[in-house]
């Protein structure tokens, strides 16, 4: 099925290309502005993001505005064709609130309150910190709701962070009376029996802390979820005289990179717009290809987030950055790349930060459109204008998007609880790493997949991959169960359905809930050293048709068939002979249990084999250069195909495809395609 949406704003229903512009740093020089009207024009943007750190300009006394500036930047801007998302200031508060009120400062999970600077540096639960924030944001949306040159809402900047103030501390209590209703339950979940750290009091619950309760994981886990409700609170008071003003005008929150802080799925409902912060750190110590797929699983992340509705590049570097460890400029053409890699897997726009270098302070280094020079002669400007010629002739991909056969089951509460589980691998046991490596089996087969958490939909997927499902909270194995009966293809993985939501573990034998899907009895886990390894051994007439060994590292389980067949056994240790890769059939469906960690030659081969055998579509019709994929954008009439290659050499494919057209110059394509080193080939075949 086609998925079409509408284009992510009404008032601007094509591509769009611009950045973070700060133009209060530059009140004092008035030519800045003017000559930044006219470069805008030069690097083809459409689209600024305003305001985001921009509370002290707009309030530099308490209950003294002053909006003269900003009216004249977003009349000017209008003017000039450029639109703008204009952001809620909370990122940072004025010095003077800090002064006054010390409340709104965080106190550290040491208990220490910190001093005024930083970002985020505020108490989401404070009532006077709520209550500023009210103010600023209703003054905003009566200027600013109606104009018709704000086409969205930036909500704050780059949510994260926890406070362990007293506010928080009794917020903390009242949500864990909220869930649990008695003590009686809540020492339960979490298993306070043991150490004897059971609870007579709500009073005597407090968040972790280094010098206090640590261990408690189920409590962890609760204060995590209580981060994440609590940010998601801040975030409706923010947004609710938005909306009370001009309910139509849409809002978006920037979010990062596999960040763990938060659940981003408990956000999707209230945004309207998924948008992201973007810097891979091209050529570096890891090689481009693995940058470039942690980049993508990234980008599918974020589409997946709102069921496949396009999502904005909202921050991306047009060179560098400055706060990496290693701040590598782009090499010729990756600019391009990277951008229209984005595009190509969901995004509507690219944006970066910044549109102008900071004259001082922390980033006054980092990359920018427009350099300290403060012309448009520089490699980067070009580059820029460049990607911004190149969305202006796709006007037609808004909106459209993509709809993979496959999803892969990335979850934030089950990376929570593996990550704090002590076993059975401190030493790592790598479940980002694990995750990425999955995707990168099909990111390289040209096979577009969604990334979701395990309480999503899983109908419409004809394979999920659950690497490592460690929590599986109430319902889900039914679920999972429910897929697989019905025809659905499963593939899990050793340390998987161990325990529940709060972290206690499965009695009857693991995988838990999954038992019966998998058709296995897991009895133990191996953990192996880092230069440790075994190996396992296809078994012949399997039928995946798999042949051969395969390393294993890390850790490997020791498993038994009880209605599952052995596709693969170890082939060293006291184990030798046990079951490492396994299948079992389920109603209609199938699901498969790989034992052990294999590292990623297996898991190209294993979902080569599985793709062809489930018949899944890839977007390229012959197989591909290493370091080359290929994604897809569709809508009901056209499919747009990205040839993105992140070799340093060009690189040609062969194709039986027929009636292929360039996208940028509507040629008609002949059946061998050349792209160049860090080079995109954008095609467009009819349906």
């Amino acid at each position: 099925m086609t998925m079409m949406f509408k284009p992510l704003t009404e008032k601007l229903p094509k591509l769009l290309h611009g950045a973070d512009y700060n133009p209060e740093q530059w009140l004092d020089y008035p030519e800045i502005f003017e000559q930044d009207l006219t470069l805008m024009q030069e690097a083809h943007v459409n689209v600024m993001s305003v305001g985001i750190f921009s509370w002290a300009k707009l309030e530099p006394e308490e209950g003294v505005f002053d909006f003269a500036w900003m009216d004249t930047v977003i009349d000017r801007l209008y003017e000039n064709g450029v639109s703008v998302f204009l952001a809620t200031p909370t990122g940072a508060r004025p010095t003077w609130m800090s002064e006054k009120y010390p409340e709104v400062l965080r106190v550290s999970e040491t208990r220490v309150r910190n001093l005024h600077g930083m970002r985020h540096n505020h108490c989401y639960t404070s009532p006077i910190y709520r209550e500023k924030t009210t103010i600023i944001n209703q003054k905003l949306a009566e200027r600013y709701s109606d104009h018709p040159g704000v086409i969205g809402w930036h909500i704050s900047n780059e949510y994260g962070g926890e406070c362990h103030c007293d506010l928080c501390q009794a917020a903390f209590r009242d949500w864990l009376k909220e869930k649990y209703q008695t003590l009686d339950a809540l020492n339960q979940a979490w298993w306070t029996t043991f150490w004897s750290h059971t609870y007579t009091a709500w009073s005597q619950l407090e968040s972790p802390a280094p010098h206090g309760e640590q261990f408690v994981h189920g409590q962890t886990l609760d204060w995590k979820r209580f981060v994440t409700d609590q940010t998601l609170d801040f975030f409706r008071h923010e947004v609710k005289p938005l909306k009370a003003k001009n309910q139509a005008l849409p809002v978006t929150a920037n979010f990062m990179e596999l960040f763990e802080g938060l659940n981003y799925d408990k956000f999707k409902d209230d945004l309207d717009i998924v948008s992201w912060d973007s810097y891979p750190t091209w050529h570096n110590a890891t090689d481009d290809q693995e940058v470039a797929a942690y980049t993508a699983m990234n980008h599918d992340w974020f589409r997946a987030l709102k069921d496949g509705q396009p999502f904005l590049l909202m921050e991306s570097t047009p060179s560098l950055t400055n706060w990496q460890p290693l701040s590598k400029l782009k090499k010729p053409g990756m600019h391009r790349l990277s951008s229209l890699q984005a595009v190509a897997h969901g995004s509507d726009s690219v944006q970066y930060f910044q549109w102008r270098k900071s004259r001082g302070s922390s980033e006054k280094f980092h990359g920018a459109v427009v350099d300290h020079v403060g012309h448009s002669q520089t490699r980067v400007f070009k580059e820029v204008s460049d990607v911004g010629q190149t969305l202006e002739q796709l006007t037609e991909l808004a909106g459209s998007s993509v709809k993979p056969e496959v999803a892969i089951i990335f979850d934030t509460e089950n990376r929570w609880a593996i990550n704090d589980a002590e076993g059975p691998r401190n030493a790592g046991v790598y479940y980002e790493r694990t995750v990425l490596e999955h995707y990168r089996a099909f990111w390289e087969q040209g096979v577009p997949v969604d990334i979701i958490s395990e309480d999503r939909e899983l109908s419409p997927y004809t394979l999920v991959v659950a690497p490592m499902l460690y929590m599986v909270r109430e319902g889900i194995g039914e679920k999972i169960e429910a897929f697989v009966e019905q025809g659905g293809t499963l593939v899990s993985t050793y340390w998987s359905g161990i325990v529940n939501e709060t972290d206690l573990t499965y009695l009857g034998g693991f995988p838990g809930p999954l038992r019966k899907t998998l058709g296995i009895w897991s009895e133990e886990i191996d953990a192996l050293a880092d230069n440790e390894y075994n190996q396992a051994t296809a078994k012949p007439g399997n039928p995946l048709q798999l042949n051969g060994r395969f390393k294993i590292k890390e850790l490997a389980d020791l498993a038994h068939t009880e209605t599952a067949e052995t596709l693969m056994t170890y082939d060293e240790d006291f184990y030798q002979g046990y079951p490492a890769l396994t299948k079992n059939t389920l109603g209609s469906g199938s699901a498969y249990y790989q034992a052990a960690r294999f590292d990623l030659d297996f898991q190209r081969v294993f979902y080569k084999q599985l793709a062809k055998t489930l018949g899944l579509t890839h977007v390229w019709d012959t197989a591909l250069p290493s370091g080359v994929t290929v994604q897809k954008r569709e809508n009901d009439t056209v499919r747009h195909l990205f040839i993105m290659n992140f070799n340093n050499s060009d690189q040609t494919l062969a194709t039986a495809k027929t009636g292929l057209r360039d996208a940028l110059s509507h040629a008609l394509v002949a059946t061998r395609i050349v792209v160049p080193a860090y080079g995109v080939r954008i095609l467009i075949e009819q349906k």
